[in-house]
C-alpha cells in the first residue's frame, strides 16, 4: 500500500466494546507498538489488535504517535462516537474554565425547540433540566424521584427529533416503569407515540417506542441492534444504576454494546452512587466511553468530594428534594432488644461465622442474609427460601448438626415467643390505624412478609410481593378500602414504579439490607411530588441494638453521605438499593465487608 492510501483502520469488533485496529504489511511494527501503549491492547493477527472501547477513547491522544497520521481512517459509526465525546468533552471544559455551569440551552428556548408535537406542561426546573440535557450531546439527568425525569427525558426526545436528529427512541427500564413510559408517551404529545413494548408487536413498522426490561437485553442484543440501526435512534436507560456493574455485570455489558448504536445517550436515575465512585464511573462510561469514567475517576481521586462535585456537576442535571418544595420527612430509628433467647441463637450464628474468609463474598453475603435474619426473627432460620424470594435472597435452610449449641437453642425456640420487631410494627400500626393513618411496612424477606400478614390481619393488610397474582388488587385496596389500614411488601418488588403519597405517610423499615439506592427510592414511594403541603410524613427504621442492623445502619449512612456530596444534595446527606443487578446477598458491596468482619469478631 502506498503512503496515500489507508494505513490504519479502526472499527467496533462484534461485542462494540472493543475496537479493532487493522494495517498494512508496512506498518505491522507500528501497530504492535501502539497496541502496547494500552493496558487492554492485544494482538488479533500480524495486521490486527484490539484495544477495549473505554481505554481508546479515554487516551486518544495515543493515535498521535502513528506515523502515517493522513491514512488513519475510522468506521463512521465509531467516529461519530468519537466526535460526540470530544465534542462534550470540550463544552464541559469550556463550562469549567469559565466558571459557566449554566446550559448553552436557555430554560426559556426550551419550548420552541419541542415542536408543534408537544404539549405537556413543564415545570421551572424541568426546563432548567432539559435545556442543560439539550446543550450536551448525550446526558445524565440524576433527579430524585418524583421530579418528572421521564417527561424531561422525553422532552430531549422531542427536541432532537424536530430538529431532525432522530426519529426512533429505545427505553430500558424496570418492568414496573412500563406503565409510567406508557402513559407520557400518550399524554406529552398531542399525537402519542407509537409504543410497543418488546415481546409485543416488535415488527410494527410505525412504531417510533420500544420498551425493554434490563432482564431481556442480554437475549435480544440482536434485534435490539437491529431495531437500532434501521432508524437515527435515541437510547435511554431509566433507573440506569441497575447496569452500574459496567462491563463487569450483564446488564452493564448489553447497555454498553447497544450504547454506541444510537445517535444520542441519556439516563436516568435518582441513585447514581450508592455504593460510591465505581457506580458513577460505569453509569457515566455509558453516557461518554472513556471521558466520562476518566472524569469520575479524576474528580475524586483527591478525597476531596466538594471540589469533586464542582468537576462533575457540568456533566449531569439534578433536581433536589429541596427544589421540589416537599414538607420535610422525619425519619427515626427506634431501637430495640433481643429477648434472651434471640440473643443467645444470634450469638451463636455469629461465632459459627468467623470462619469466612474476607474474599469470599459470597459466603460472607449468605452470613450477612443469616444475621439479618436473626435480629428480625430466628424462626425465619429453619424455614425454607420461598420461590418468590428475589435470587439475591434466597438461602436453603440452615442446617446445623444436633451436637451444635445453636441446634437445642433453636429447638426451645416457642412459637409464641414474637419477636420485639414484630411487636413494635404492631404497636405502630395499631396507632396509627387508630388515628386514621396508613401505614407501608417494609421487611427484606417474604417469610417475614407473610408472618406480618398474619400478625396485622385485623387491620385487613394488602400485601405486595413477587408471587402476588393480583398486584393490581392489593394497591387498589390499600388506596381506596377504608378498612385497609396496612400496606406490606419488599423494597425488591414496590421500591420503584408507585406513588403512595396520597393515601399514606407513615413508613416502617422492619430490616433493611446494604442497598442504600433501594432504601433511598423506597423512601420516595411516600414523599414525593404531589405532597400536600404541611404533610406530615414520617418514617421509621427498627433496629436491634448490638446486631447487624447497627452494621447496616452505619454503612447507609456513609454510602448517602458520600452520594448526597458528590451530588451537592443535602438532603441526601440527611437520610442517614432498589431493585439493581442481581448481586450478592443482602446487597453487600466490597466495602461493607471491612465493616460486616469487625461485626462478626467483635462479637466473637
Amino acid at each position: 500500500m502506498t503512503t496515500s492510501g489507508v494505513s490504519l483502520r479502526l472499527d467496533f469488533d462484534s461485542s462494540r466494546t472493543k475496537v479493532v485496529l487493522t494495517t498494512t504489511e508496512q506498518y505491522r511494527h507500528e501497530l504492535v507498538r501502539l497496541a502496547a501503549r494500552f493496558r487492554t491492547g492485544g494482538q488479533l493477527g500480524p495486521l490486527s489488535a484490539s484495544v477495549a472501547l473505554d481505554e481508546l477513547l479515554a487516551d486518544l491522544s495515543a493515535l498521535g504517535s502513528w506515523p502515517h497520521a493522513t491514512g488513519v481512517e475510522w468506521a463512521p459509526e465509531l467516529q461519530a462516537l468519537v466526535v460526540g465525546i470530544v465534542q462534550d468533552a470540550n463544552t464541559v471544559k469550556r463550562r469549567l474554565s469559565s466558571a459557566e455551569h449554566g446550559a448553552e440551552v436557555s430554560p426559556d428556548d426550551v419550548p420552541a425547540l419541542l415542536g408543534d408535537d408537544w404539549t405537556a406542561e413543564l415545570s421551572t426546573f424541568q426546563r432548567r433540566d432539559i435545556a442543560k440535557l439539550l446543550s450536551l450531546q448525550h446526558g445524565a439527568n440524576f433527579s430524585v424521584p418524583g421530579a418528572g425525569k421521564t417527561r424531561v427525558a422525553l422532552a430531549v426526545y422531542a427536541a432532537q427529533r424536530a430538529a431532525g436528529k432522530v426519529s426512533r427512541l429505545l427505553v430500558v427500564c424496570p418492568k414496573s416503569a412500563y406503565e409510567s413510559w406508557q402513559y407520557e408517551t400518550a399524554a406529552c404529545f398531542r399525537q402519542p407515540l407509537r409504543t410497543n413494548v418488546l415481546g409485543g408487536d416488535t415488527q410494527d413498522q410505525w412504531m417510533e417506542v420500544l420498551i425493554v426490561n434490563y432482564e431481556r437485553l442480554d437475549r435480544s442484543l440482536g434485534l435490539l441492534a437491529a431495531w437500532l440501526q434501521a432508524g437515527p435512534a435515541m437510547i435511554i436507560l431509566d433507573e440506569a444504576h441497575r447496569m452500574k456493574l459496567g462491563a463487569r455485570g450483564t446488564y452493564g455489558a448489553a447497555c454498553m454494546t447497544l450504547g454506541p448504536l444510537a445517535r444520542r445517550r441519556l439516563i436516568l436515575t435518582g441513585t447514581p452512587a450508592p455504593n460510591g465512585s465505581k457506580d458513577l464511573e460505569s453509569l457515566l462510561g455509558f453516557v461518554w466511553p472513556g471521558h466520562g469514567q476518566r472524569s469520575v475517576v479524576q474528580a475524586v481521586a483527591g478525597g476531596d468530594l466538594g471540589h469533586a462535585s464542582t468537576v462533575l456537576r457540568p456533566l449531569f442535571t439534578r433536581t433536589t428534594k429541596q427544589e421540589l418544595g416537599l414538607p420535610p420527612v422525619n425519619t427515626q430509628i427506634r431501637y430495640v432488644d433481643l429477648p434472651p433467647l434471640h440473643e443467645e441463637i444470634y450469638d451463636s450464628l455469629v461465632k459459627g461465622s468467623g470462619g469466612n474468609a474476607r474474599d469470599d463474598l459470597s459466603a460472607l453475603g449468605k452470613t450477612a442474609l443469616r444475621l439479618l435474619m436473626a435480629a428480625t426473627s430466628p424462626a425465619l432460620l429453619l424455614e425454607g427460601t420461598s420461590r418468590y424470594e428475589p435470587l439475591a435472597y434466597q438461602l436453603p435452610p440452615l442446617e446445623i448438626p444436633k451436637s451444635d449449641s445453636l441446634y437445642s437453642l433453636l429447638q426451645n425456640l416457642p412459637d409464641y415467643e414474637l419477636s420485639p420487631k414484630y411487636q413494635e410494627a404492631i404497636a405502630i400500626v395499631a396507632e396509627n390505624a387508630a388515628r386514621g393513618r396508613k401505614t407501608l411496612v417494609w421487611t427484606t424477606f417474604v417469610r417475614s412478609l407473610t408472618t406480618l400478614e398474619r400478625l396485622f390481619a385485623k387491620y385487613a393488610p394488602a400485601t405486595v410481593y413477587g408471587g402476588t397474582p393480583d398486584r393490581e388488587e392489593q394497591l387498589r385496596r390499600f388506596r381506596e378500602d377504608p378498612s385497609c389500614m396496612v400496606l406490606i411488601s419488599n423494597p425488591a418488588t414496590l421500591g420503584e414504579g408507585i406513588s403512595l403519597h396520597h393515601v399514606c405517610h407513615d413508613a416502617v423499615y422492619v430490616d433493611r439490607d446494604f442497598m442504600a439506592g433501594r432504601y433511598l427510592q423506597s423512601l420516595d414511594r411516600i414523599h414525593r411530588l404531589g405532597l400536600a403541603p404541611g404533610t406530615d410524613t414520617r418514617v421509621t427504621v427498627l433496629a436491634v441494638r448490638n446486631t447487624i442492623d447497627e452494621v447496616v445502619e452505619a454503612r447507609l449512612k456513609q454510602k448517602l453521605d458520600f452520594m448526597g456530596k458528590i451530588l451537592d444534595d443535602p438532603t441526601v446527606q440527611q437520610l442517614a438499593d432498589l431493585e439493581e443487578e442481581p448481586a450478592v446477598a443482602a446487597g453487600l458491596a466490597p466495602s461493607d465487608i471491612e465493616a460486616l468482619l469487625h461485626h462478626i469478631r467483635g462479637s466473637s
